[in-house]
């Protein structure tokens, strides 16, 4: 009586908990004290419940190995200048390779001593002698080459992941696919235009000086000094408030760049009322735009997002405590997305997107009631078919059915699970493996009976001569259920989950709770007879 008193208390407890946390899925509004207490965590459902949008973005890796080779070369071309090693010019040719003209053969040893101490990710690929001198090409390893794409790739789904998160995205799957490609699927994003501008911007924050003595007339005629670029650049008219495009001179070495950043936020122009972004540099950081800032007094510093210049004020003195700000024609949400992509940092090479899908959430609702319904009709069909075949055992197989379905759905909302389409599959498997369990057991009873035992005895036998068939049965499911969720993705990890959570259920339900009541019926309701 005492086990059985511990044992009721148990599944209650247990059934309790499952309530509990069902309680914020279905209802819309929590009281105040129950947050406090209790857990708030809803179902999530997937994107083919919701809506949302699918993504399959490509990363244009060979982006980031130019990249890599300009900032080589350029940082070759400080190591030379600080070693006094003689040079007319370097620069990065359209194959992958910087070329080096040395004025003459006597440097081409430095040269090489220099590469093997300070660049061993560059190769010597060949040396020309000519009228001008020796011109040196060199080019990045195969294996760096190689390195660099596939860090490109990874950091790109960092960073991606990084600005969904803060972006406000719940349940987001976002995962490499192939060599260079990363699929994105953003369950519930209403606003799939602004989702797609906040991953695919690159976010490459760089500081450059803007070239002294080259005129808008010198920009027209195409009169440009060599060391400087021309860039668009946004302004605003404070008074209007209307935005126009002009061209703007920059020198083309890099001052400093957004890697120090670490933060960015809002901030509102008291005298103007627009947002800006204010940000803040790490100590390096702030140290380096300290002597940037030193060493450029009254000069004018470009501020460049992407390529474009959205601000060039002049230094009016140095700049202590590792603080900037961009300012431009943002309206609130570009500056909160501004914000967003420059704290999760800049995507090491863009990202081109190939397909791009948006899945309504009529068809995600549609895709519910539908299989909610199949679900319904099931579970009834089976609930008569239980209390029809198997008299008051049968309602008992129903009782431990309904807490089975709870137990799953309480299950997914603690784990913090997506609820899929192929989640209503598995939920439908289980509960056709929970009837079955409870089968299994109500035949081998009948057996017992029919020998002429008593409704205990019986009782008894059924259940320990079934119970090793019913865990064999749901631990190799288990077992299979594990390796799809470990290897699997997306729905066929929603599957996996909801069939794994089912199967831990239809154990503890189908040879704990329905052994219960039974034993309930018949040490305290003395039942003389099994309905079954």
């Amino acid at each position: 009586m005492k086990n059985l008193q511990w044992r009721t208390l148990m599944v209650v407890a247990i059934l309790i908990a499952g309530i509990v946390y069902l309680v914020p899925t279905l209802s819309s509004s929590l009281p105040s004290w129950w947050t406090k207490i209790f857990p708030t965590e809803k179902i999530h459902l997937g994107l083919d419940l919701q809506g949302g949008m699918h993504l399959v973005l490509e990363v244009e890796s060979d982006k980031a190995v130019e990249s890599t080779l300009e900032r080589l070369a350029e940082d070759l071309k400080e190591t030379l200048r600080e070693q006094h090693v003689a040079f007319t010019q370097i620069t990065r040719a359209k194959d992958l390779n910087i070329e080096i003209q040395l004025p003459g053969v006597d440097q081409q040893n430095q040269l090489k001593d220099i590469l093997d101490k300070d660049f061993p990710t560059l190769e010597w690929k060949s040396g020309e002698t000519g009228a001008e001198g020796m011109k040196v090409t060199l080019a990045m390893k195969p294996t760096e080459v190689e390195r660099t794409k596939k860090m490109a790739v990874a950091q790109g789904l960092e960073t991606i992941r990084n600005r969904i998160d803060q972006f406000g995205v719940s349940e987001p799957d976002i995962r490499p696919e192939g060599e260079d490609r990363i699929l994105i699927q953003l369950p519930g994003v209403k606003e799939p235009q602004r989702a797609v501008a906040l991953i695919g911007k690159t976010a490459l924050l760089e500081f450059k000086l803007v070239a002294e003595g080259v005129t808008p007339q010198d920009i027209k005629d195409g009169k440009i000094p060599a060391g400087v670029k021309v860039y668009t650049m946004k302004r605003e008219d404070k008074t209007t408030g209307q935005t126009y495009q002009s061209q703007i001179a920059l020198k083309d070495r890099t001052l400093m760049t957004g890697e120090y950043i670490t933060n960015a936020q809002v901030q509102i122009d008291t005298q103007y009322n627009t947002p800006y972004v204010s940000l803040t540099f790490d100590q390096q950081g702030g140290r380096i735009f300290e002597r940037v800032t030193e060493a450029n007094v009254k000069k004018q510093l470009a501020i460049v997002l992407d390529g474009v210049v959205y601000s060039a004020p002049v230094i009016q003195e140095k700049i202590s405590g590792g603080r900037a700000s961009i300012t431009g024609s943002f309206s609130m949400e570009e500056a909160r997305d501004l914000a967003i992509v420059l704290r999760a940092g800049a995507l090491p090479a863009p990202v081109k997107i190939l397909e791009q899908r948006t899945v309504g959430p009529a068809l995600g609702k549609d895709s519910i009631q539908k299989g909610l319904l199949a679900c319904l009709v099931g579970g009834i069909s089976i609930i008569f078919f239980m209390v029809i075949y198997y008299k008051l055992s049968g309602v008992v197989a129903d009782v431990a059915l309904v807490m089975n379905i709870i137990l799953i759905l309480a299950g997914l909302a603690a784990f913090g699970a997506t609820l899929t389409l192929p989640g209503i599959a598995g939920i439908a498997l289980t509960i056709g493996m929970a009837v079955d369990a409870n089968v299994l057991i109500y035949e081998r009873i009948r057996e017992e009976m029919r020998l002429g035992k008593t409704p205990r005895a019986a009782l008894d036998a059924g259940y320990s001569k079934a119970t090793v068939t019913i865990i064999d049965a749901n631990i190799t499911t288990l077992i299979a259920a594990l390796v799809l969720f470990q290897f699997g993705t997306g729905p066929i990890r929603g599957f996996a989950v909801t069939l794994s959570i089912g199967l831990v259920a239809n154990l503890f339900t189908a040879i704990v709770v329905t052994r219960i009541i039974f034993d309930y019926l018949l040490s305290e309701r003395r039942m003389r007879t099994l309905s079954i």
